[in-house]
């Protein structure tokens, strides 16, 4: 055996358990006294629901097993429980809002477990990727994280070409993903990137939630041809919901489950599908697509007739029919289930906690981020926008005598309030927007939350730094601040301090709120607050609000900026021949001068107090979801 061959087999040999699939009367019900509920990536409010009940029964006993080497196909109309029933059946229901009854095993052991999860692939029916990074970035980094440490990184390397191979995206690996308002791959493509960031692991069970939504006939066909090969390859079970697929896609399926309203019409083999409803009185047309017929049918509709009470006859019709005719032959089958236990043993046995190390899945998750963040970092058009503010300052406040000392205040004020603002409502944004994106890597057990998290507060240093410091050297040298190296060190390294701070600001709401649009409004009225009870407004802030100025950032960043520049005891002119201590000045009396140490201490508490609160809900959110 040659050394590639060596590299190839040793990848394929470290996954390659088969698993059984066994649902027996899994339902599931969601309590409607609240406004809304969700489940997948779809959110149902409580006017879509029944009025009479505070219950809604979305699954109502499904019952099947899927063998190793097979592909089923959920078929059903919108808003049948196809979707809902994969979720269960990831695991990813248990801990949710609501109740899930009956047994799901895998290989005869419950689902969770390490091992099940590493060995799942799943594939959300909204794609979710990094737009700028390349087909063959995307797929490389997903395969230096989820494969783990006893392969090399060449061996990641020669899977992930592999899989491109496989999925025939040679065409376009090295173009970028691409995104709602950026250019990118197409839509059958992303697809099968979606398809090979899982199969990279060579996973034994692969769930898709409509795989073929949005695509062509023709990639459609690609689509599943190419899972139906996975199937078969062995080791390997696959389950696909689909709407309402093609004749061509219908017959290349093993396995059929149609659901209606959360009842299984039918379950069992796609070749015996028409056979089946036949015999229970319900032919198709022959002029009539099948996959259409079969949709219409659990609408309740047959033979054209969209009459209300008989679509509910038909409905009724068809789960007794399902009850006295197939129910007890699929108990039946799952009996004749054996050595189940003995797979799974081994499974965990085999599959570890984490698949690398936390130091490497930070440089993994370092290096993704500075790629995607390049193209947001330091673009012309924030460069520009930096330039023209640090311009505009430089000229309205040029060259302001030393004496002039309201003028330096006004300055300082701008800076600190312009330097708050702009860094925390650009930081509400940031977890909100990869909020579907960490919830898929997260359940996928792909890397520590806290790799995760610390790796992209340092990818974010760059803009976050950069930019501030732009700004204070053009700044600080056309307003003729106090030119020595050591205050203007200071008032940079200040400055930098406030960013920060303030971006964990930004990070902490972001997190807790997850909602873009309430997260920047309440970041306004946080903002304004803290800036409003400095008291850089008014001489006398009323004492039921002035404890504020003691935990807003604002009033400790500007009186570091105060210190930077002058002493209690350095003189001004404050009139005609007149010279006035610094310490006296009324703004500066009122917020002080000294006692930077606690200052400094007050910030740092804040910039890590801050990080804490945004990991903290980013933990739950993980926990929740």
């Amino acid at each position: 055996m040659t050394e590639s061959e060596e590299q190839e087999a040793g990848i394929k040999k470290f996954n390659s358990h088969p698993v059984i699939l066994k649902f027996d009367n899994v339902t599931y019900k969601i309590n409607t006294k609240k406004t809304g509920f969700r489940i997948g990536e779809r959110t149902y409010s409580k006017s879509k629901l029944d009025d009479d009940s505070n219950e809604k029964v979305i699954l109502k006993g499904i019952t099947g097993t899927v063998q190793s080497g097979e592909m089923l196909a959920i078929l059903g109309p919108l808003g049948c429980g196809k979707t809902s029933l994969l979720t269960a059946l990831r695991g990813r229901l248990v801990g949710r809002q609501g109740q899930l009854c009956g047994t799901i095993t895998y290989n005869g052991k419950p689902y969770l477990s390490n091992a099940m999860y590493r060995n799942t692939g799943y594939v959300a029916q909204d794609d979710r990727f990094y737009a700028h990074l390349t087909v063959t970035e995307s797929l490389m980094f997903t395969a230096l994280l989820r494969l783990p440490n006893t392969i090399t990184k060449e061996e990641k390397i020669i899977r992930t070409d592999e899989v491109i191979t496989q999925l025939g995206l040679i065409g376009c690996k090295n173009s970028i993903m691409g995104g709602p308002f950026i250019r990118g791959v197409s839509g059958g493509e992303r697809k099968r990137v979606s398809i090979g960031q899982e199969i990279l692991t060579n996973p034994s069970l692969l769930l898709l939630d409509e795989p073929t939504s949005g695509l062509d006939s023709t990639s459609a066909q690609q689509v599943v041809s190419m899972l139906r090969e996975l199937a078969n390859e062995g080791h390997r079970t696959v389950l696909v919901s689909i709407h309402q697929p093609s004749s061509k896609l219908f017959y290349m399926f093993h396995k059929i489950l149609l659901l209606s309203d959360g009842n299984p019409l039918y379950f069992g083999k796609g070749k015996e599908t028409m056979e089946y409803f036949s015999s229970i009185g319900y032919s198709s047309p022959v002029a009539v697509n099948f996959c259409d017929f079969l949709v219409d049918l659990a609408n309740g509709v047959y033979l054209g007739d969209l009459d209300e009470e008989r679509r509910k006859d038909v409905k009724q019709n068809l789960v007794l029919a399902y009850k006295n005719n197939l129910f007890n032959r699929l108990k039946e089958e799952e009996k004749l289930e054996v050595g189940q236990d003995n797979i799974s043993s081994r499974m965990d046995k085999d599959i570890g906690q984490w698949p690398t190390t936390w130091g490497q899945e930070f440089s993994v998750l370092l290096k993704r981020d500075l790629l995607e963040r390049k193209h947001e970092s330091l673009s012309i058009m924030q460069i520009g926008q930096m330039l023209a503010v640090s311009f505009l300052s430089g000229m309205l406040w040029w060259k302001s005598s030393i004496n002039q000392i309201e003028d330096r205040i006004g300055f300082f004020f701008a800076a600190t309030m312009y330097w708050s603002l702009y860094p925390m409502f650009t930081a509400i944004l940031t977890f909100p927007q990869e909020r579907m994106m960490l919830i898929k890597e997260q359940s996928s057990r792909m890397y520590r939350l806290s790799s995760y998290f610390i790796a992209r507060n340092v990818a974010d240093l760059p803009m976050e730094l950069a930019l501030p410091s732009i700004y204070v050297t053009i700044t600080y040298w056309m307003i003729g601040l106090k030119p020595t190296v050591r205050s203007f060190l200071v008032t940079l390294v200040v400055m930098l301090y406030n960013v920060l701070v303030s971006q964990g600001l930004g990070l902490a709401i972001g997190s807790v709120i997850m909602n873009p649009r309430i997260g920047t409004v309440f970041g306004g009225i946080v903002g304004q607050a803290f800036l409003l009870a400095s008291g850089f407004y008014i001489s006398n802030v009323p004492s039921f609000v002035a404890w504020i100025k003691y935990i807003s950032h604002n009033y400790y960043v500007y009186k570091l900026f105060l210190g930077s520049q002058y002493k209690k005891d350095d003189l001004y002119k404050c009139g005609a021949n007149v010279s006035c201590r610094v310490g006296s000045n009324p703004t500066i009396k009122k917020v002080g001068l000294g006692n930077e140490v606690i200052s400094v201490v007050v910030l740092g508490l804040l910039l890590v107090g801050y990080r804490v609160i945004a990991y903290v809900a980013l933990k739950r959110l993980r926990e929740t979801k």
